[in-house]
């Protein structure tokens, strides 16, 4: 018995081809994509525009599956997160923002994480696989339907970032095609900088990005210097910062765009007036835009919060050497949903000690 396609694995080109096998014109992708995105459409019935021999033919072959939702909590700032469970029993979750006159999105690109980074709680649950396209692009799908499906209204999401659990450019082509769905004018239709990819630095993967789908792009710092980093991302070993801002230099020049630098703020550890003057030594020349984030809490660390002072005291120096930078609002850490705090329920697959061995491998 042939195996059945999910069509949430597939992005434009993918269904063209898909079709085109089916001895089918290629317009029936644009048909079918705008069901399934623009719609909410969960099976071929109510795809009217088909013929129904066609429509009897996919319902043999294909299915619309996204991850199953398990729960989803409301915060008490309007925040909602779901928990989505994968067909080999992990979790994943995703988060939506509500602000005034903007919706954003984030989402999962893998059950875990590999890099370890020592203040985020996803790192903690350690790695178990890389998230295929219909379980990241399904995400949206997900929260789309759950927020009201209506074409003729202003939508609820504006905005995706790939800043949930996982390193994207660890599942380089998978998101790549979930990508290319969020910004298909017959699917979801965002701009492409309004769809932002959040990397820890994965540098040779920074320079296919821009290649082959450029996105806004945000870089998780933390640190100015390398010795500091080495503790709080340990893929700085592998990419230290100056081939980092490199590559970040060449991706602002090829596409136009900013970078954003996200930093979270630890009590006493790269909050000091010190940190920040050797911050702003190190990205001049790109055009950038800093993101203090406060730290939240999480199990099994040492670190706190950065006292407000301190945190304005940095933000001052930043925006005094000329940086856009803003202190983000904290949202939904009642419910476990703000930056750092997503954790899921994942089956790691390997000790801690293999792991940087394994992001090599990907890179």
């Amino acid at each position: 018995m042939s195996a059945v396609t999910n069509l949430l694995d597939l992005d434009r080109k993918a269904m063209e081809a898909f079709f085109a096998g089916l001895g089918e014109k290629s317009f029936r992708a644009s048909q079918v994509l705008k069901w399934i995105y623009q719609f909410g459409a969960a099976d071929v019935e109510g795809m009217t525009n088909l013929s129904k021999s066609l429509r009897e033919r996919l319902r043999e072959i294909t299915c619309i599956k996204a991850p199953e939702v398990v729960s989803e909590q409301h915060s008490t700032d309007g925040t909602r997160k779901w928990l989505m469970r994968l067909e080999d029993g992990n979790c994943i979750e995703a988060v939506f923002i509500p602000e005034e006159g903007r919706g954003t999105l984030c989402v999962s690109s893998q059950a875990g994480c590999p890099l370890d980074c020592s203040f985020c709680a996803t790192g903690k649950q350690g790695f178990n696989r890389n998230l295929a396209v219909a379980e990241i692009i399904g995400q949206v799908w997900i929260a789309g339907r759950a927020l009201g499906h209506d074409p003729k209204k202003e939508r609820m999401i504006t905005n995706v970032v790939l800043m949930g659990m996982g390193e994207p450019l660890l599942n380089f082509e998978n998101v790549v095609s979930a990508m290319r769905l969020m910004t298909e004018d017959f699917a979801y239709g965002l701009s492409r900088w309004r769809v932002t990819l959040s990397t820890a630095g994965v540098v040779p993967k920074i320079g296919r990005l821009r290649e082959v789908c450029p996105v806004s792009l945000a870089v998780s710092l933390h640190a100015p210097n390398d010795d500091l980093r080495n503790e709080l991302v340990p893929l700085n070993r592998t990419y230290p910062i100056a081939e980092l801002l490199a590559a970040c230099r060449r991706y602002a020049a090829d596409t136009d765009s900013s970078i954003t630098f996200e930093y979270v703020m630890l009590d006493g550890v790269n909050d000091s007036v010190e940190c920040a003057r050797e911050l702003v030594s190190r990205l001049r020349g790109i055009p950038a835009k800093v993101n203090l984030i406060p730290f939240n809490p999480i199990p099994r660390t040492s670190y706190r919060r950065s006292p407000e002072a301190a945190i304005d005291r940095f933000r001052e120096i930043l925006m005094a050497a000329g940086f856009i930078t803003i202190t983000r609002k904290t949202r939904g850490d009642d419910i476990d949903a703000a930056c750092g705090q997503l954790a899921g329920r994942v089956t790691s697959k390997s000790a801690r000690r293999r792991q940087h061995q394994r992001v090599e491998a990907c890179a």
